[in-house]
This record gives structure tokens, sequence and C-alpha cells, in this order.
């Protein structure tokens, strides 16, 4: 959020903001965007167009929104990984979808987006929904997103960003820093998580902002398209 810190304590930080929420995770979604977090995922899996036979990697994914959406599509037939660093996020993504009907062939691994554990060019579509924002070192995750990706592979990008249009802004703020935090408290019993999370979407580049760093990254063509007057946006691009 504002406070400043230490890079490695940065993400031990978000580390524990995840594990004390992770079982309250989708509710807390479902509550602090009356359930249009669902709407904003079905648009990043519409943009990632997932086929059967394909690989793909959602990474910050822990409780597996994207991955049983890509599943559902693929009809079970492509081969889906969730990677997430937070043990607990995964933990509760598994119960979650453990015996749902359409779901499964999911793979679970604890990994970090900025070293991830799968070889280069081995990843048809890479996926990041509402997780870039709270990796330590963005640049860095993005060049792992390009690594893994295989020639003509597609990165795709779910994230609130700065950007929000002028009209909405002030509003958008004011429930990031006014309503969020007690959400978070009643909820979960932890505002803090929840005003780490409010003050980390106001400090989150814009959309040519982020645009320009996945270019930088070694990806090509970035785009985006903005949900609810840019509160939510899609980014992606290319592997060339």
């Amino acid at each position: 959020g504002f406070k400043r810190v230490m890079p490695e304590e940065k993400t031990l930080l978000v580390q524990s903001v995840f594990a004390a929420v992770a079982w309250r995770y989708d509710l807390m979604n479902d509550v602090m965007s009356a359930g249009l977090h669902r709407y904003f995922k079905n648009r990043l899996v519409a943009v990632m167009d997932p086929q059967p036979g394909q690989v793909i990697l959602d990474v910050a994914g822990g409780t597996g929104d994207v991955a049983m959406r890509c599943a559902r599509r693929t009809q079970g037939k492509a081969r889906i990984t969730v990677c997430d660093l937070n043990s607990a996020m995964l933990e509760a993504g598994r119960s979650k979808l453990a015996g749902k009907r359409g779901v499964s062939g999911i793979e679970w691994i604890t990994g970090n987006a900025e070293d991830l554990p799968l070889p280069d060019s081995s990843v048809d579509t890479y996926s990041i929904a509402y997780g870039l924002r709270n990796v330590t070192h963005i640049d860095k995750a993005l060049r792992e997103a390009a690594r893994v990706l295989r020639p003509g592979g597609r990165f795709c990008c779910l994230e609130f960003t700065s950007g929000v249009r002028r009209g909405l802004k002030p509003i958008f703020d004011a429930y990031c820093t006014r309503v969020m935090p007690p959400l978070g408290e009643w909820i979960t019993k932890d505002g803090s998580a929840y005003r780490y999370l409010a003050e980390s979407i106001q400090r989150f580049a814009d959309q040519p902002g982020l645009a320009t760093r996945i270019e930088a990254a070694g990806l090509a063509g970035a785009q985006w398209v903005d949900l609810l007057g840019g509160i939510s946006v899609v980014h992606w691009a290319r592997k060339v």
C-alpha cells in the first residue's frame, strides 16, 4: 500500500495478508464487488479464449476462479495449472473446486510469479487476475511470463488500475479508502489486509503505463479493454 518497506519485506507482508483472508477471500470478493468480480473474470476468460489441448497457467490464482472457468470452457480438455505463492489460498481453491461438476484435471503448484517453476516456452496462455500489483518486482514477473510462454502464446492480465475514468475516480477512491477496510474488518476480522489492498490499487500503474511495461518485458502488441469505466482492466499481449 502506501507504507514504504524493503522489497523482501513486501513479499512476506503480502503473504501474511492473503493467508489471513484465504478462507473468506471469495466471500469478500462477492461482498465488496456486489458480485461484479464474476463478470470481470468472465471477460478475462473470454479474452483468453481457452481451447482444448492448450497448456494454461493461471498465476496468483489460488482460489481457482479463472481455472474453473477455463476448465468448463474447454470441457476439461485443457491442461490447467494454478500457481500461487500462498499455500492457504491454494488449499482454499482445492477445497472449493473438489467435486465440482465440469471441473477436473487442474494442477495446483506453489510458486512465485517472479521465478516460475516451469520450463521456457512451455505455456500457451498465461493469466494473472488481481495478482500483478501484489508482486514485489512487477517487471521481473512480466519477464517470467514472457519466458514461459511459447512463441505466439498469449499473456492476459485482469487488474485494478489507477486509470479509472475521471468522473468515477473520486467515488472509487473513496470506496477503496472508506468502505473496503471496515468491510474487511467486519467479515474477516482483518481490516489491515483490506487497507493494504485498497492502497495497492491506488498506487498501481494506469493502463498505458502497464502496457508499456508489458512490452518492455518482451511481449508484443499490448492492448487493453476497460471494464466499468476502468475500475477493472484486461490487458493482453503475445509472445513473438
